[in-house]
């Protein structure tokens, strides 16, 4: 009996079923997508940052090696010239103090031009030696202003490498997902982007925040738009800026280069320091700004559309304003400064206008 109790309590368990996975649905499916779409620019946007950044220090790094070079020339001037004033100094020693030599000249008064032109010797020496000892001060400060500025190069090098690496990680999630999917999948999540933006834009619309927009842009924001059209079609690459591909930020920067104001290269970086316009005065040659933290960026041409570069594997298009969550808009052209009091007033076209809060 015991016996049998033990084999009962020793015998293994019958082994039960795995649950089969559940099937994640359409929506879920698009969720996960965009979201994998997201992290990817938030990685792009931050790459570009550095690279900015690494493109700044390269223009630091070079202007200090050319200010050494220079100092390091005057130094090499510098040091010749207190040599050979050594060297004069020597050959023209003499025990006879300037007095004594005064007293025995036969002619006083020529001793006493010599004697002048001995202080203006006296005084260059002086300035030569006053010279050099600055030229070396300044040599040894660019010195190490360059070495200080190499080590931040090589960092933000460094720096650089990660952030790319994170693109790639990145980059290979979303590839791996779209793998995943079969073409049914593919195609129905597609239709529910489609329809999710259409009933985005028509709630957008329906509110009202672009009532009063004007869609008449400057003889600038043309030139943005102009350039920006002329792109449609060529491919989203991440940290591209043209002329072949480009990134959202990277084709907005470029846009409003070609029209001759040049912006921040980061989508972050306008929304932080561009002039920032509500929604009810956007006009065409603005730039939307995308996600609560600024990572995705598109030029408005009006009449709620804006052309961007969406993404990984798409093509620069035309979109709805409302394609994404909408953060707020900047506007790149820098305002006439106001005029004095008393200053007749100029135009309407060149009055400036208060600096707005972003609209929502």
């Amino acid at each position: 009996m015991a016996g049998t109790v033990a084999g009962a309590i020793l015998a293994p368990a019958p082994a039960l079923a795995a649950p089969e996975p559940r099937e994640r649905s359409v929506a879920e499916l698009l969720t996960d997508l965009q979201r994998l779409y997201r992290e990817t620019e938030q990685a792009t946007e931050t790459y570009n940052a550095t690279e900015e950044k690494l493109r700044k220090q390269r223009a630091v790094v070079t202007r200090l090696d050319a200010a050494l070079s220079r100092a390091r020339l005057s130094l090499h001037d510098s040091r010749g010239a207190a040599g050979r004033l050594a060297r004069q100094q020597y050959q023209n020693t003499s025990d006879l103090s300037p007095y004594l030599r005064l007293l025995l000249a036969r002619d006083p008064q020529h001793a006493l031009d010599q004697g002048h032109v001995i202080g203006r010797l006296a005084r260059e020496r002086a300035a030569t030696v006053g010279r050099l000892t600055g030229t070396e001060r300044k040599a040894d400060e660019l010195a190490r202003k360059a070495r200080k500025a190499l080590d931040e190069q090589l960092a933000l090098a460094q720096r650089q490498k990660k952030d790319k690496e994170a693109v790639h990680k990145r980059l290979r999630k979303v590839e791996e997902l779209l793998a995943s999917l079969t073409p049914d999948q593919l195609t129905a999540v597609a239709a529910l982007e489609r329809q999710d933006i259409a009933t985005a834009q028509r709630a957008f619309m329906a509110s009202g925040a672009l009532a009063a927009a004007d869609d008449k842009p400057s003889r600038k924001a043309h030139r943005a738009i102009r350039y920006a059209r002329k792109q449609l079609g060529k491919p989203y690459k991440w940290g591209a800026e043209g002329p072949k591909s480009y990134d959202c930020s990277g084709l907005t920067s470029q846009a409003w280069a070609h029209a001759g104001t040049p912006i921040p290269r980061t989508s972050q970086e306008q929304w932080a320091q561009l002039e920032r316009v509500p929604l009810t005065e956007l006009r065409p040659g603005d730039l939307v700004i995308y996600f609560p933290d600024a990572t995705h960026v598109a030029l408005y041409l009006g009449k709620g559309k804006v052309v961007q570069a969406p993404r990984p594997g798409e093509k620069i298009r035309i979109s709805p304003i409302a394609s994404n969550p909408v953060l707020g808009a900047v506007r790149p052209e820098i305002k006439p400064p106001k005029p004095p009091r008393g200053t007749p007033r100029s135009s309407p076209a060149h009055r400036s206008s208060p600096r707005s809060q972003p609209g929502r």
